[in-house]
């Protein structure tokens, strides 16, 4: 049997990599000579830079970069085989990063993203992956483009201050200093957000208000994207606050789209085209994916429906596994997925339940029943 293992992480729990192993570790007692292949997949938000370099025998870098409110932190980013950086905006600029009472987009900075890719280019990379997903801001990316060099002006000729703050004072926008390698460097976003920069459903009004923005902030920052997108058009002239996309990670995705040139792309087709996932999916004989909760949502394009729609391209059968099922879940069997099975096994509580050494066990001995069932009917 040769089953390809291609499971989310279960967030807050256990890694892709993880899940995978638990699960291989349960079809091996079933099956010892069973060849389990593990594919780590994200959607390019946290666990990305893993998936990645897991996936294709990249290496993990540090570096000192600004966190939202710009205290200093270490964080991590990847560089694959072939010099390519694969960045998480999150690992510096992301909501986990703060605390609830610490969340104010007025404030909250992209610098420590465009800190990480600065450390990157300092490595000698000029091909980028970078999954926005997971942010604390709503700057526009204007804080990314400062630590890039590029001049984000007042009316003095003075760099604005941070976050959506700083927009309202923008004047003039200058590549005068930006970092020159820019111009040698390609950019590939991994995102799965459609909604534009500006409007009701722009990222002020759609998802300002988890990052601490109050209701009376909203349409005063939209305000502001809105006249920094039209600054924009002296830099770009296509520069629209309407293309979609453009309202990922708080504006950060405008900013990439017009002043760095990226191109945009769903999360986990980026990922699963990089690791060869589809390949492999076509050699096997069953396909095994999952994430920490399978719902409604999970058919709108999230990893494990992805993988699902590449297996049924090729005919084959897909097993998921999951912490948690919820409302909605039918759309999973609509979609591809043939059977789910949530993994928790006895009553427990929810720090129980994500516990790394519980998550991993209880994976794996359900894994075990599911083949175990299977070897039944395949003899």
């Amino acid at each position: 049997m040769k089953a390809v293992i291609a499971m989310d992480s279960f967030k807050g729990s256990i890694s892709s990599v993880e899940a995978g192993n638990a699960a291989a570790d349960g079809i091996r007692r079933v099956f010892p000579d069973a060849d389990t292949i593990i594919k780590p997949v994200a959607d390019g938000g946290e666990g990305t830079v893993e998936a990645l370099i897991s996936g294709l025998n990249g290496r993990s870098c540090e570096a000192e970069v600004s966190d939202p409110l710009g205290r200093k932190i270490t964080a991590k980013y990847g560089i694959l085989p072939d010099n390519t950086a694969v960045i998480e905006m999150a690992a510096a600029s992301g909501l986990t990063l703060l605390s609830p009472s610490e969340r104010d987009p007025m404030s909250a900075t992209t610098y420590g993203t465009g800190e990480l890719t600065l450390s990157a280019i300092r490595n000698g990379c000029r091909n980028f992956m970078i999954g926005i997903g997971g942010s604390a801001t709503n700057d526009g990316g204007i804080g990314c483009l400062q630590a890039l060099g590029f001049g984000m002006l007042d009316e003095k000729g003075q760099q604005v201050v941070s976050g959506a703050r700083g927009l309202s004072r923008l004047a003039e926008i200058t590549d005068a200093n930006a970092v020159p390698e820019l111009r040698e460097c390609s950019f590939k976003v991994a995102c799965d957000v459609t909604n534009p920069l500006c409007g009701e459903n722009g990222c002020s009004a759609v998802f300002a208000p988890q990052k601490g923005a109050k209701a009376e902030q909203i349409p005063v920052m939209d305000g502001y994207l809105r006249d920094f997108a039209e600054l924009t058009k002296s830099y770009a002239p296509a520069a629209s606050p309407d293309t979609p996309g453009t309202g990922a990670a708080g504006g950060l995705g405008f900013a990439l789209m017009y002043y760095l040139n990226a191109a945009f792309e769903p999360g986990v087709d980026l990922i699963m085209r990089e690791t060869g996932l589809e390949a492999a999916i076509a050699d096997a004989d069953i396909v095994i994916t999952g994430e920490g909760c399978l719902d409604g949502q999970t058919a709108m394009g999230k990893a494990p429906a992805g993988i699902a729609r590449i297996a049924k391209k090729y005919g084959k059968p897909v097993i998921a596994f999951s912490g948690a099922v919820k409302s909605g879940e039918c759309l999973c069997g609509q979609n591809g997925i043939d059977a789910y099975f949530p993994i928790l096994r006895e009553i427990s509580t929810l720090e129980q339940a994500m516990d790394k050494a519980n998550a991993y066990r209880n994976l794996a001995d359900t894994a075990e029943q599911v083949f175990r069932t299977i070897k039944l009917f395949s003899k």
